[in-house]
């Protein structure tokens, strides 16, 4: 991330769709993209939490919509894979407990044009966004978290689509790879960590044999040759046949690093599902995302962290910062104040839905960004590189 030059290793980690927080972040955005679909107007924030064979879909939802919020939950859980007895969570089988009701009426007329003091949609709520992006891959997206991300698709491909061949993966899983870096850049991998629930008959070389066969897959041949003797760490701890919500309690939101830059950037602090793009915290963090990308595709910058700052009810920014670590063509200060003010790019809270069409999602949605991340995916609209010889221009 420095021009300072040093050799150090630096460790993401990934998570399947069967992990017990992802199965809830899956459910809370199945149920905002239900709400969209009818109002593309309607507030939703929605929090769900699941354990063995129970479920609780709570939160405020404006307005409350007639919506099998049950039927919604269920469906998620039983697609990723929980739909039988012996896996210890059976989505057509669990007691499932919804209550939601109406969103503030504070929170409401401060986001109201009509109401907030601004007299325009201000923002959801205050708080500090981040965006993040850098040259290490195709994707503009950091080594670790992007191939960290790759492993775990994989598997799940695997999983639903050679369901004969390998009858032995259910869905709860998660990867790790730690990269050696030398004067900022990723030059070869350390280790890679795969931990996959298993079925009791499972032999423990099948899957060493599957997560090579996966990772040299994923990973290039060059990478993988420049690495030499990589350690693998495959299912460390033994057995892993209990798992999902039945193995550990999931909660909407605890994957916050897992769903943006694999801890590369700094984050704000807030989760993204389950929130409609009123909440900054979702959509100023695809903003930012985006001006971050965007930036270092017009070759500005090798590095681009960018963070925004809002105050609740208040439509414009409090604060933007740009760092480019040491690796941008022109100043910080520079860049941020034509990000800023530039007429290019704009952060109040209805311009960025409009920018990204967050309200009406065309070709995509907001189940698809809750588990692999929110970040270096194509089909999403914050991954495009549309402003790129715009600010070549610029500057």
């Amino acid at each position: 991330m420095t021009t300072v030059k040093t050799r150090h290793v630096f460790t993401s980690e990934s998570v399947s769709e069967g992990h017990p927080d992802k199965v809830c972040d899956q459910i809370s955005d199945a149920i905002l993209d239900a709400s969209l679909a009818i109002d593309p107007d309607a507030k939703v924030a929605c929090e769900t939490l699941v354990t063995s064979n129970f479920m609780v879909i709570s939160g405020e939802i404006k307005p409350i919509l007639d919506i099998d919020w049950e039927g919604i939950a269920r469906s998620v859980a039983a697609e990723i894979g929980y739909d039988h007895d012996d896996v210890g969570f059976n989505a057509n089988k669990a007691e499932v407990i919804v209550k939601l009701h109406s969103q503030s009426q504070d929170i409401a007329d401060g986001v109201n044009p009509a109401t907030s003091l601004s007299g325009e949609q201000g923002a959801g709520d205050q708080g500090m966004m981040f965006g993040f992006a850098c040259d290490e891959t195709d994707a503009l997206m950091p080594a670790p978290i992007y191939y960290s991300h790759r492993i775990m698709q994989e598997f799940a491909r695997r999983r639903h689509k050679e369901r004969d061949k390998y009858p032995f993966l259910r869905p709860d899983a998660k990867n790790q790879i730690s990269f050696v870096y030398d004067n900022g850049h990723p030059i070869a991998i350390e280790s890679i960590v795969v931990s996959h629930q298993h079925t009791p008959d499972m032999r423990r070389n099948q899957l060493e044999e599957l997560a090579r066969d996966v990772i040299a897959s994923v990973i290039p041949a060059d990478l993988l040759k420049a690495s030499g003797d990589i350690k693998y760490f495959i299912n460390p701890a033994g057995k892993f046949v209990i798992g999902g919500p039945h193995g550990d309690t999931g909660l909407t939101g605890r994957k916050i690093i897992v769903d943006t830059y694999g801890g590369m950037g700094r984050h704000g602090g807030g989760a993204f599902s389950g929130k409609d793009p009123s909440k900054v915290d979702r959509s100023a963090g695809y903003m930012a995302r985006y001006v971050a990308k965007n930036i270092v595709a017009a070759g500005l910058a090798h590095v681009c962290e960018l963070q925004v700052a809002y105050a609740i009810g208040e439509a414009k920014p409090l604060s933007l910062n740009i760092n480019t670590f040491g690796t941008g063509q022109v100043s910080d200060v520079k860049l941020a104040d034509f990000i800023l003010n530039g007429g290019l790019f704009d952060f109040r809270p209805a311009s960025i839905n409009k920018t990204l069409g967050l309200t009406t999602p065309k070709g995509w949605s907001y189940r698809q960004t809750a588990a692999y991340g929110h970040f270096g995916r194509t089909g999403f609209p914050w991954e495009k590189t549309d402003k790129a010889e715009e600010l070549r221009r610029a500057f």
